[in-house]
């Protein structure tokens, strides 16, 4: 991938594929091509054949993907499952048909089974059953490494697929109800000071652990990784240290510099009790990440602060 090759980054507004543009422009790749949900219905396959015929990309990341939290993912099941397999068979497929000479596929950490050992490795794809709240979104990010490994061994393209841990920061989303948890307790937090509030409630019993990486470090390696590894085999991308809900909603209480206290529900659902991803092939390859946590977090606060206010 040279400086001056044509590079798709699909979904450049969500947090992702923000970052990776981001990044990219920040090391030189200024041909980027991107579109608009409005310009560009990625669920069409009519239209995506048509965009790839005339734009031609020779690099891709596909980073775009309806996604959301628990919440989301277990109301809305079909839309999760159909809309990210009709996103994922349409770039895949049009890549392959207009020649691209590298893809990339961002999964999920919730590819895993459920009761996985932890820390994940790779290997543990399809080892056991998947957690039932995110099910259908799991199962097309299953589906999207799969026809990137198919097309690999069919067709010979070098195709490669990252699994990012549990993401964070600039252009997250702060809905009420569709959000992931960091983004959720941002804005949780923020309302509560600004209300004066005692308490904030949080969901679950505060004991599952979650391992959290600051977007911009999943661009980074993505880059790094793009420019670097030809495998067949996914590599996870994250930090390799995880926290438990209840610590990561007292330093988000912290940043935001809400004084109140904190409750938890049991009655509602913790998820998978644990997601650590192993990180050790990233390593190896050369990657590590910068953010610190909390660092991370400032920024992320102060990001939702300028857009939200």
């Amino acid at each position: 991938m040279q400086e001056t090759s044509k590079i798709y980054v699909a979904g450049h507004r969500g947090m992702v594929g923000s970052a990776v543009v981001r990044a990219l422009q920040d090391k030189g790749f200024n041909n980027i091509v991107s579109r608009t949900s409005q310009e560009l219905d990625l669920r069409d396959e009519k239209a995506v054949a048509e965009f790839f015929e005339s734009e031609k990309p020779e690099y891709v990341f596909l980073a775009a993907a309806k996604v959301g939290g628990i919440m989301a993912n277990n109301i809305y099941r079909a839309d999760f499952l159909i809309d990210n397999l009709r996103i994922q068979n349409n770039i895949i497929g049009q890549s392959h048909e207009n020649n691209v000479k590298k893809l990339m596929f961002f999964g999920s950490s919730c590819i895993y089974p459920k009761l996985a050992p932890q820390p994940l490795k790779e290997e543990y794809l399809l080892t056991g059953l998947l957690e039932h709240t995110n099910e259908p979104y799991a199962i097309a990010k299953i589906a999207g490494i799969k026809l990137c490994e198919a097309f690999r061994d069919q067709h010979a393209c070098n195709y490669i697929s990252v699994m990012p841990t549990n993401l964070y920061g600039l252009n997250d989303n702060y809905h009420p109800e569709n959000s992931h948890v960091l983004p959720a307790l941002i804005r949780k937090f923020h309302e509560a000071k600004i209300q004066q509030k005692d308490s904030v409630e949080i969901w679950g019993t505060g004991t599952p652990l979650r391992e959290f990486l600051f977007a911009d470090d999943l661009a980074d390696a993505a880059i790094f990784l793009m420019l670097n590894y030809d495998d067949k085999e996914f590599v996870n991308i994250g930090t390799g240290s995880d926290l438990t809900i209840k610590q990561l909603a007292e330093t988000v209480q912290r940043v935001v510099g809400f004084k109140g206290s904190l409750t938890f529900d049991s009655s509602k659902p913790d998820g998978t009790p644990r997601k650590l991803m192993d990180v050790s092939k990233l390593h190896n390859l050369g990657w590590k990440h910068k953010t610190g946590f909390e660092e991370g977090i400032a920024i992320a606060y102060a990001d939702f602060l300028k857009r939200y206010q």
